[in-house]
């Protein structure tokens, strides 16, 4: 089983949906972007992806690749400690992770981005044969 997300994260980060985190948490940049700008669809969208998490887990976990480093934890660092880089470092990308606990984030620029690239960040390095 490649169990690549959890949903009890999910729904950790569906209380912050209203934000879109728990739709860039499952892979969804675009909706999950879209949930940013409007407050989870004005409500509406969020209260409905209470019930969606089950099935964009499950997604998730058939497009993701499972590995060394796990998407839950650098989900976890990236949302929370995200301005200081420990998500970065936890994948081990010192040099930017020193360069956001540096600049915020690259000023936030760089927050964003992770937030659209992180699961293929992760995937990425969980599935290099060097990185186990």
């Amino acid at each position: 089983m490649n169990d690549t997300h959890s949903k009890v994260i999910g729904y950790i980060l569906w209380i912050f949906g209203f934000l879109g985190a728990h739709r860039f948490y499952y892979g969804k940049p675009v909706t999950g972007t879209i949930w940013l700008f409007t407050f989870g669809l004005f409500g509406i969208g969020w209260l409905i992806d209470l019930f969606l998490i089950p099935s964009m887990d499950r997604e998730a976990d058939l497009r993701f690749h499972s590995g060394q480093t796990d998407y839950s934890v650098a989900w976890i660092l990236l949302t929370f400690l995200g301005v200081f880089g420990i998500h970065r470092m936890y994948m081990g990308k010192w040099l930017t992770g020193i360069l956001y606990l540096c600049s915020l984030g690259l000023f936030g620029i760089g927050i964003i981005y992770d937030f659209w690239t992180l699961n293929d960040q992760v995937s990425i390095k969980n599935s290099n044969k060097f990185s186990h």
